[in-house]
C-alpha cells in the first residue's frame, strides 16, 4: 500500500478516529460530558438533572465506578459530577478536573434525588438526553451514536443547535480486509504509526501496571498473574490486560487510549501485543506495525457489529489482539486470518452484561481463545468452513460475526436489560 495513495490515509484517519484517550468507562463519560456541556450552557448548578437513557448506556453504567468520584457508581453520579466539575473542553477527560469538594456536592445531591433517570425507548445503541435545570436556565443535551457526537442542544425549549449527523464513522470502512490491514501494518511509514499508538503504549501499560499492583476489584489480574508458572507467558498477557480492566472498572483516574469506543477494548487489544513484543525483544517498529494490526483488524470485527450491544467487545479486540501477536511470531496472512478464525470460532458466544468489574474475567476468557486460536494457527490448524458460524474465507466469517452481533442478539441485549433491572 502506497503511502501517498487515499486508502493509505484512510486507514490512518480510522486510527485517529477510534485511539483516543478518555479516562475512565465511556459511557458514564459521555453522560458526565453531556451534564457538563449543559451546566456550562445553563450558568450555575444544577437543581435538578434528567437523564434519559437507551438501554445500552443505562446497561454500561449502572455498575461501573465513575473515576474521581471516590467509589460513586452509576448514571446520577456521572450526571452530577460531570455537571458540577466536569469540563467539557477535555471531552472523554472531562471529569479530569474535579475535586474533593465536588464529589461531597454530588454526593449530597445524590443522596436528595436532584438526578432522574429514565429508560429511552426505541432508542437502541448509544443515545442518550440529559436535561439540566439551574437557577437560570433549562438546557438539554442529546448524544447519539459516539460518546461525545451532540445531535441536538436546547436552552429554555430553544434549538441551539441541531445535526442529523447520527454518530456514525466518520471515515469509510468500505475497505478493510484482513489482507488490506496486514498491507497497511507492513509498509506504513513508523513515524506515521508512532504519533498515534505511542499514548496508546503509554497510558494502557501504566493502567495495567497500576491493576497489578493495587486492589481494584474483583482483582482478577493479580489473582491469574499469582497462579501463573514463571513460564507461561500467554498467562501473564492475559493477567496484565484483565489488571488493566480491574482498576478502570473501580474508578482508576489513568487515562486509557480506547479502541471503538471502548477502553476494555483498548486495553485488551494492545497491551498482549506491547508485552509479547517486548519478551520476544522485536525491535520498536515491530510493536508498532504489530499494534497497527491488531488495532484495524478489532475495528474491522467491530464495524459490523456496532459499537454497543450483546456482543463482548472484548472477543473482537482479543482476536485482534492475538492477530498482531501471530505477525510478531512470523505468521504471514494466512496464519493471521487462521487466527481470527480460529478465535471467533470459539469465544464469539461471550455476551455483554455492561460494565463492570467481571469484564476483567471476560478479557482473560477472550484472550484465552484468542491466544488459542494464535497456537492452532502457527501449527498450521484451523477451523473450517461449516464448523458452526465458519465461513469460506475469513472476511466472511468476520461479517457473519458481525451480523451475529448485530442482528441475532438484539433480543439478547434486550432480556439482559431487563434482568440488570429487575424486570
Amino acid at each position: 500500500m502506497g503511502t501517498a495513495r487515499p486508502l493509505y490515509k484512510s486507514f490512518l484517519s480510522i486510527l485517529h478516529e477510534e485511539l483516543v484517550p478518555a479516562l475512565g468507562c465511556t459511557e458514564p463519560i459521555a453522560i458526565a460530558y453531556a451534564a457538563a456541556v449543559a451546566a456550562h450552557r445553563a450558568g450555575g448548578p444544577p437543581r435538578s438533572i434528567l437523564a434519559e437513557c437507551s438501554g445500552n448506556i443505562i446497561k454500561n453504567v449502572k455498575s461501573v465506578t465513575v473515576p474521581n468520584s471516590g467509589g460513586m457508581r452509576g448514571i446520577a453520579a456521572a450526571a452530577l459530577l460531570g455537571a458540577l466539575g466536569g469540563d467539557p473542553n477535555r471531552q472523554l477527560e472531562v471529569l479530569q478536573t474535579v475535586c474533593p469538594q465536588q464529589i461531597a456536592q454530588a454526593r449530597a445531591m445524590e443522596a436528595a434525588g436532584v438526578c432522574r433517570v429514565s429508560l429511552a425507548r426505541d432508542q437502541p445503541g448509544l443515545y442518550l438526553c440529559l436535561t439540566l435545570t439551574s437557577d437560570f436556565h433549562t438546557v438539554s443535551v442529546t448524544i447519539c451514536g459516539t460518546h461525545t457526537n451532540i445531535t441536538r442542544l436546547t436552552q429554555d425549549g430553544r434549538t441551539v443547535y441541531q445535526s442529523d449527523d447520527t454518530g456514525q464513522e466518520c471515515v469509510d470502512r468500505s475497505a478493510l480486509s484482513l489482507a488490506s490491514i496486514l498491507d497497511f501494518a507492513q509498509s506504513a511509514r513508523i513515524e506515521d504509526l508512532r504519533s498515534i499508538l505511542l499514548p496508546q503504549i503509554q497510558y494502557n501499560t501504566a493502567i495495567a501496571e497500576e491493576g497489578l499492583r493495587g486492589a481494584y476489584g474483583a482483582q482478577v489480574g493479580r489473582t491469574l498473574m499469582t497462579y501463573a508458572h514463571a513460564g507461561d507467558l500467554f498467562a501473564r498477557l492475559r493477567a496484565a490486560a484483565a489488571a488493566g480492566s480491574d482498576a478502570r472498572m473501580s474508578g482508576c483516574t489513568l487515562p486509557v487510549v480506547i479502541n471503538s469506543g471502548s477502553g476494555n477494548q483498548g486495553i485488551t487489544v494492545s497491551v498482549p501485543v506491547i508485552l509479547y513484543g517486548r519478551s520476544q525483544g522485536v525491535p520498536e517498529d515491530m510493536i508498532y506495525r504489530a499494534l497497527a494490526l491488531a488495532n484495524l483488524t478489532a475495528i474491522y470485527q467491530k464495524t459490523g457489529i456496532g459499537r454497543l450491544s450483546a456482543y463482548c467487545g472484548a472477543v473482537s479486540a482479543a482476536c485482534g489482539a492475538a492477530a498482531g501477536i501471530t505477525w510478531l511470531a512470523g505468521g504471514g496472512l494466512r496464519q493471521i486470518e487462521d487466527t481470527v478464525v480460529n478465535g471467533l470460532a470459539n469465544v464469539s458466544g461471550i455476551v455483554c452484561d455492561g460494565a463492570k468489574a467481571s469484564c476483567a474475567a471476560k478479557i482473560d476468557a477472550a484472550l484465552e481463545g484468542a491466544l488459542l486460536g494464535h497456537q492452532l494457527a502457527m501449527a498450521g490448524r484451523h477451523f473450517s468452513p461449516g464448523d458452526g458460524i465458519v465461513q469460506p474465507s475469513a472476511d466472511q466469517t468476520v461479517s457473519t460475526v458481525g451480523r451475529l452481533g448485530r442482528e441475532g442478539m438484539r433480543q439478547t441485549d434486550l432480556e439482559i436489560l431487563n434482568i440488570m433491572l429487575g424486570r
